[in-house]
């Protein structure tokens, strides 16, 4: 992992393999160790850059409230640092927020982007009240009984009950979420607003992926527009995580979207 200081912030990141440049932007209490199965399968073929966001894994964790639009900034300043043009960026979802908050601000900057279980949609106002129990349960009973409690439902049943040891690799990833992140970036997230239109307006190439038994973000709330510029795939068998539960058929999907938005350019 390398450093750049980022907005006022120290950014940690992974940066292997050559060609065309993608980003991938983990989800809440991740990191870049959350795509560990998916880069070697890309970084053969393309440059994959994955910081551990504001807040998450190595990057330093101011106290206090984050927004989306500060941590798509550090992403902008990450690649500007690396004096990188252009970059397909895919966020899986806390990263999808960022990516759609990037896409709406720096588009000139993007060869395409994709939400891998994640939505435009804003949080309802149940999903808000939900964010503070969060807080509440971080600050009160430590981040490890956060994601212990987390965790669990981002996978599918099948997972849960053949494959713990997905589970255990993300709850161990969880653990290292500094406190103050995950707070700071729980409450990013309660304050996002709708940005489905920056879907279905955007003539840049787009993936959209949903797990067929992704329980927290269904397929039809990551499938809100079906224009011709946008690539939608289900992952069979897959909850919230394909990253962990499906890796090969998700990094398929990447490729085949790289190839379609290398072509577009």
């Amino acid at each position: 992992m390398e450093t750049v200081r980022c907005n006022g912030s120290n950014i940690c990141y992974s940066d292997q393999g050559e060609g065309q440049v993608v980003v991938l932007l983990h989800g809440f209490c991740g990191s870049a160790a959350y795509w560990e199965k998916v880069i070697p399968l890309l970084s053969g073929s393309y440059r994959i850059i994955a910081p551990d966001l504001r807040g998450h894994g190595a990057s330093d964790a101011p106290k206090g409230a984050y927004t989306i639009e500060q941590m798509a900034d550090d992403v902008l300043s990450l690649i500007d640092t690396l004096e990188i043009p252009k970059i397909t960026l895919l966020g899986h979802s806390l990263g999808g927020y960022i990516t759609l908050s990037f896409a709406q601000r720096h588009a000139a900057r993007l060869n395409g982007f994709g939400l891998i279980h994640s939505t435009g949609y804003p949080d309802s106002e149940e999903a808000k009240e939900k964010r503070l129990k969060s807080v509440s349960t971080i600050q009160s009973q430590g981040i490890t009984a956060f994601v212990d409690e987390l965790i669990p439902g981002l996978f599918s049943p099948a997972t849960i009950d053949h494959s713990l040891q997905l589970l255990e690799r993300a709850k161990e990833i969880g653990y290292k979420t500094p406190p103050q992140g995950a707070v700071g970036a729980a409450m990013a997230m309660r304050e996002r607003p709708d940005r489905r239109d920056v879907i279905s307006a955007t003539e840049l190439p787009v993936m959209l992926v949903a797990g067929a038994e992704d329980a927290l973000i269904p397929a039809e709330r990551t499938f809100t527009s079906d224009k011709p510029n946008i690539i939608q795939a289900t992952v069979s068998g897959a909850g919230h995580m394909s990253l962990f539960e499906a890796p090969e058929r998700l990094s398929e999907i990447i490729r085949d979207f790289l190839e379609i938005s290398s072509e577009s350019k």
